[in-house]
């Protein structure tokens, strides 16, 4: 086994004090264990070039929340340059098959068989006009017989007709007593949950009204947001796209989470006694954030800024 470079200990300790494991750093980056091992372990010849190395090392370190500038520049003697290396070609994994050559040898030999098959298609045709006949000769008298026993078979349909009548009537009143209990209880639970529903909008409009997001600052990858005019501090933070990391902290540092979200799950905290709230996300792609139940755009375009830092400053409408 190789030993550790400074690199490869530094970003195994912050990926441990994480509680993610190779396999979970797999899921995150979209890269093979190995190769994640290999960065560990400064055996950098396991991977498919230089330009590789510095992608993936990048990858790594905005996947555990680690700002890759500040890494790229205090370990760049354990970092390879990619300076006079040009982009690694795609090796095709694909190779052509020869084509198989046609034999006329077997097109000989079906020919040879030709006399059999044209004497056992001779049979089939003879069994399958025998069987057709044998068909139409078992209608005919299934047709007398059933015309011989329809006089008496009219005679108790009729019977049975007028009981099924009967029957059905009473169902039927049994039926709409049942269906009409239904419906009335079913327009009770919509009425209900109309007035709800019109009771929580009027609400957060009331709200919205007044609460203000404002932008305080941006630097680097963080930005600060001032959220007043409300007496609620309620985040909601959602990933659409992929897995991601996500550490929810309030001014003190305490976290009130702290581990992977994974992709379609939502995190809701309730931060109303709080004065700040820091939210570290470590792969903002498909990421969405509402304040009080209203969405809020994050601060960069996550294409070019992966990882981001919100920090909100909290000041309750009732402190004002």
């Amino acid at each position: 086994m190789l030993a550790l470079t400074e690199l490869g200990q530094r970003l195994r300790q912050e990926r441990e004090s994480k509680g993610l494991s190779l396999e979970d750093l797999q899921k995150l980056t979209k890269i093979q264990k190995r190769y994640l091992l290999g960065i560990e372990e400064g055996n950098y010849e396991v991977m498919p070039g230089k330009f590789y190395v510095r992608a993936f090392i990048k990858q790594y370190c905005e996947a555990i929340g680690l700002d890759t500038d500040a890494i790229f520049e205090e370990y760049k003697s354990d970092i390879p340059s990619t300076q006079t290396e040009d982009m690694p070609q795609q090796l095709s994994r694909v190779r052509s098959r020869k084509e198989i050559p046609q034999h006329t040898k077997g097109v000989s030999k079906a020919y040879d068989y030709l006399p059999t098959v044209l004497v056992v298609a001779g049979v089939v045709v003879v069994g399958i006009i025998i069987w057709v006949i044998a068909q139409n000769i078992v209608s005919d008298k299934n047709k007398e017989q059933a015309n011989q026993e329809a006089p008496n078979s009219e005679v108790q349909q009729s019977n049975t007709q007028e009981e099924t009548n009967e029957t059905t009537a009473k169902n039927d009143n049994s039926k709409s007593e049942d269906e009409q209990i239904a419906a009335d209880k079913k327009e009770k639970e919509k009425a209900a949950k109309e007035k709800a529903e019109k009771e929580k909008a009027e609400k957060e409009k009331k709200d919205s009204g007044k609460q203000e997001y404002k932008e305080v600052q941006k630097t680097g990858r963080s930005a600060t947001y001032a959220l007043s005019g409300t007496d609620a501090f309620n985040l909601e933070v959602t990933s659409t796209q992929a897995d991601t990391w996500l550490d929810v902290k309030n001014g003190k540092g305490n976290a009130f989470f702290s581990s992977i979200l994974k992709k379609g799950e939502t995190k809701e905290f309730d931060l109303t006694k709080e004065t700040e709230a820091r939210v570290n996300i470590g792969y903002s792609p498909g990421v969405e954030l509402k304040v009080n139940g209203k969405a809020v755009d994050l601060p960069f375009d996550s294409s070019k800024q992966v990882r981001q830092v919100v920090t909100i400053q909290y000041q309750p409408a009732e402190a004002q």
